[in-house]
């Protein structure tokens, strides 16, 4: 439980939402409730003066892995994967505003009047002055997962951390929705990932996270109040880090 007033043990941080979790009980899109609840937790991790960066995935909508399994080009699925977060950050914006958080949705895709341009400075320069920042778009490339989105973002406006809050309570060694004598880890190292063929982030972008020294913390973001207790230090989900 976190103590009745503490303190944020990071200043900047980089949160990565699936774009499956905004989803709540419904089979398809955007659950206005659970875009609200977590914009409120948002909030009061705002009133803290914590700098947040926000990388939302697409899968909701579309994912781009999917349409190519369908036959699509992966290319194009991927263009259509990246449009489907601008939705996300959209909706995510909206919802931030009704709670008085001021945000910015910045896309790595020319989108004229719905959303800036990504520009590194420019985002740091909305970090410092206290608007959360929604990266859309993933790099802007076909190809990449937002998880590596997430990692270069992070690296790129120096985050202390990337919380990467997923529908499970962590990193297990086997699916835990489909065995249910999949074991939890509490701590694991970036080679650990790549050596067990861990699923809880791309190669690419554990390779990133290595190479910057960026600590990546995993948990479940279905449970109300987990990214507040992420960035106030309580220990949930699984943490990633070198040795």
């Amino acid at each position: 439980m976190l103590e009745e007033n503490p303190k944020a043990v990071y200043k900047r941080v980089l949160l990565k939402l699936s774009g499956e979790g905004l989803m709540g009980d419904l089979p398809y899109g955007i659950s206005a409730s659970t875009v609200d609840a977590l914009a409120e937790e948002i909030s009061q991790i705002h009133e803290s003066d914590v700098q947040m960066g926000i990388v939302i995935g697409g899968g909701n909508i579309f994912r781009g892995v999917a349409g190519a399994a369908q036959g699509m080009d992966r290319a194009m699925a991927d263009q259509m994967g990246m449009l489907a977060t601008i939705i996300n950050a959209l909706a995510f914006q909206d919802s931030l505003a009704r709670h008085h958080v001021p945000a910015r949705v910045m896309s790595a895709l020319e989108t004229g009047g719905v959303a800036e341009p990504f520009v590194r400075a420019q985002a740091i320069r909305h970090l410092e002055k206290g608007r959360v920042v929604i990266f859309a778009a993933g790099t802007g490339n076909p190809f990449f997962t937002t998880d590596t989105a997430a990692t270069l973002r992070a690296l790129e406006i120096k985050a202390e951390v990337l919380l990467k809050a997923t529908g499970v309570d962590g990193i297990y060694d086997k699916d835990p929705k489909k065995d249910c004598g999949a074991a939890k880890f509490d701590e694991l190292t970036y080679q650990d990932i790549l050596e067990k063929g861990l699923r809880a982030m791309d190669a690419t972008a554990i390779s990133m996270a290595s190479d910057g020294h960026l600590p990546v913390m995993v948990f479940n973001m279905k449970i109300p109040g987990n990214i507040k207790r992420a960035i106030f230090g309580e220990r949930i989900g699984t943490v990633v880090k070198g040795e």
